[in-house]
């Protein structure tokens, strides 16, 4: 949704994202910092890159 890792969706902005989920684009924010977070952990990397290549 928001960085078009969907083929057939492009980039969205957090106000569209939020009007078609029901929360406000802050809450929207809140949820991608988060997760970019959990992203950023040492350990989730490995996993996540484990099952990127393959």
């Amino acid at each position: 949704m928001r960085f078009g890792l969907l083929s057939d969706e492009s980039d969205r902005t957090l106000e569209e994202i939020g009007k078609e989920l029901s929360v406000t684009r802050e809450r929207v924010r809140q949820i991608e910092s988060s997760a970019i977070k959990k992203l950023k952990h040492p350990r989730v990397g490995r996993k996540l890159k484990n099952y990127i290549e393959g």
